[in-house]
């Protein structure tokens, strides 16, 4: 994906929408570019894959294009998402018109964009399986990240990933030495800073959205808003 291209395809008038991409592929500084807003959907608040929407800022906004079904059958007891995923590849839905797949109570959630969530739809059977699918309910598909406020003395990666996972620096220092902590979308260094706007993410933890800064104490500290999926 030339991420640049797009953007300035959408800062020239048009709306740029791509299929699914990892969260991690995408560098959030790139998007907050001037005359361009940007959408990104993933079905699920903490989705791992999302669908990014690039459109010109004299348009207030743009339709979510992403739908997330429920879909059950009488699968295997040994199924989990990667065989549900695996199936419905086989079954013709296109790989990056798919996004996150999770199980859920018998079933399974499935993110779709495009012709897939069409097909999907209309599907009777999986992998020889009877199926049904339906869009979900937001009560299964909801996540909501905690927005949080924490004091730091600098915006170092490893001290705002420290404070806002609720781990310890050394811990958290670890995941940055082993490779496991992404700061949008690029191996984290413990002195790379974080700003406004910036997507954290820690192997095993979660992702961290930076919101904003709150304001700057007294001391020298910073207030900083964030939001955490887990």
């Amino acid at each position: 994906m030339n991420l640049s291209k797009l953007i300035a395809q959408a800062a020239g008038g048009r709306v740029i929408r791509t299929n699914f991409l990892d969260i991690e592929e995408i560098d959030r500084r790139a998007l907050n570019a001037p005359e361009v807003k940007y959408l990104l959907a993933g079905g699920f608040p903490d989705a791992g894959r999302v669908v990014l929407t690039l459109f010109p800022d004299h348009i207030p906004s743009v339709s979510d294009p992403v739908e997330v079904l429920r879909l059950e059958g009488a699968f295997p007891a040994t199924w989990d998402a990667t065989d549900v995923l695996i199936a419905l590849k086989r079954a013709g839905l296109e790989g990056d018109q798919i996004g996150d797949v999770r199980a859920s109570q018998g079933g399974f959630l499935v993110a779709l964009t495009g012709q897939a969530r069409e097909r999907a739809l209309q599907m009777h059977e999986l992998a020889g399986f009877e199926v049904h699918a339906e869009p979900a309910a937001a009560a299964s598909v909801a996540r909501p990240p905690k927005t949080r406020e924490v004091v730091v003395p600098s915006m170092r990666v490893d001290v705002v990933g420290a404070k806002g996972f609720g781990v310890s620096r050394a811990y958290f220092q670890a995941g940055l030495e082993n490779g496991k902590v992404r700061l949008n979308g690029q191996p984290a260094r413990s002195s790379s800073e974080i700003r406004e706007g910036d997507s954290l993410s820690a192997e095993g933890l979660g992702r961290i959205e930076f919101k904003r800064v709150v304001s700057e104490t007294r001391r020298g500290n910073y207030k900083l808003e964030l939001e955490i999926f887990r």
